[in-house]
C-alpha cells in the first residue's frame, strides 16, 4: 500500500522496511500492543547522542543506555532508551547502517522524501501538552514551526508543530489519544505518486479518514488513512521547507486550505421509517 520495501523477515513473523539508504526504517515485530512500540530519533555523533542523554537527565528523565545487542538490531552504532512525557518508549541513536544498494521502492513512480530529512514526521499523543514541549524542544532540541487551533468538524484541534531539519515537521504534539501516535506522515516526490498510493487504498478498501487536500502550514498535498493498528497514516507532497534564519512561528486556524474532509460527513443519512 505504502510503497515501502522489506528489508528483512524474522522467523517470529516480524520484518523490516526501507525506504533509501537506511538498511531500515520501521520494524514491525509480534504482539500484543498493536500499536506503536518506540520512536527513534537520529542525532549526528556520540557527542550528540551523550548531550541529548544529560539533556534529558537534567529533566528529570531515567536515561539507559542500550546494550550492544539492542543497537545491532536497530542497525545503529549505539543509542540510549527512556519515555516522554507522555509514557512513549523513545530511541535515540547515531551512526545508522547505511546500505549501498538503492533501496527500490516497491509501486512508486518516484521515491520518498527522506534521506536527512528522515523517514516523514509522527503525531504523538500528549498527557499535558505544555510538558511534552518542554520535553521535546529542552532534552531533544526540537524548534518550534508553528500552530494549528481549530474546530474540526465538532473536534476541538491544538496542534504544535516543531523541526529538527528542513523539513517543515518531524514532529507535531496533539492532546491524548487512544495510539500513541495519531498518525505517521511518508512524503513522496510527486504528486502522481499521491494520487496512485490514493487510489490503492480505494481499491483495497482502506478506510480513508481525511480526503485529499492541502494544509496551511506545511503546504502538503495528502491524504490520511487508517493502518490495521487502528492509528492512521498521511502520503502527500509537496511540503514547504523551514529556512531558520528567516522563519516566523504563526497560527493559523484551519487545518486545511482546501479537502482534508471526512469522508463519513458525507454519507448518505439513512432515512427512518415513516
Amino acid at each position: 500500500m505504502l510503497g515501502l520495501t522489506i528489508a528483512e523477515r524474522s522467523a517470529d513473523g516480524g520484518f523490516t522496511l526501507r525506504m533509501d539508504s537506511h538498511a531500515q526504517r520501521f520494524v514491525v515485530e509480534p504482539g500484543p500492543a498493536d500499536d506503536v512500540a518506540v520512536i527513534g530519533w537520529q542525532v549526528k555523533s556520540a557527542a550528540a547522542l551523550r548531550d541529548v542523554a544529560e539533556r534529558a537527565r537534567r529533566l528529570g528523565v531515567d536515561v539507559t543506555s542500550g546494550t550492544a545487542a539492542e543497537a545491532s538490531a536497530r542497525r545503529v552504532a549505539e543509542l540510549v532508551k527512556f519515555r516522554d512525557p507522555a509514557g512513549i518508549p523513545t530511541e535515540v541513536y547515531y551512526g545508522p547502517e547505511i546500505v549501498r544498494t538503492p533501496s527500490q521502492p516497491n509501486r512508486l513512480e518516484t521515491r520518498f522524501v527522506a534521506e536527512e530529512r528522515g523517514l516523514g514526521h509522527v503525531v504523538v499523543s500528549a498527557r499535558d501538552k505544555a510538558e511534552s514541549t518542554r520535553f521535546y524542544q529542552e532534552a531533544l532540541g526540537f524548534r518550534l514551526s508553528d500552530h494549528i487551533k481549530c474546530e474540526y468538524y465538532g473536534h476541538a484541534v491544538d496542534l504544535s508543530f516543531f523541526h529538527a531539519n528542513p523539513r517543515h515537521h518531524s514532529l507535531a504534539i496533539g492532546g491524548p489519544q487512544r495510539k500513541r501516535i495519531h498518525h505517521f506522515m511518508l512524503e513522496v516526490a510527486t504528486m502522481d505518486d499521491v494520487g496512485l498510493c490514493f487510489d490503492r487504498a480505494l481499491a483495497a478498501g482502506v478506510p480513508i479518514m481525511q480526503t485529499l487536500g492541502r494544509h496551511p502550514n506545511d503546504r502538503m498535498f495528502s491524504f490520511y488513512a487508517k493502518t490495521p493498528s487502528g492509528f492512521q497514516f498521511e502520503y502527500g507532497w509537496g511540503a514547504r521547507e523551514v529556512d531558520d534564519a528567516v522563519w516566523q512561528p504563526t497560527t493559523h486556524h484551519r487545518i486545511s486550505e482546501w479537502g482534508h474532509h471526512p469522508p463519513i460527513a458525507f454519507a448518505p443519512k439513512e432515512k427512518k421509517p415513516v
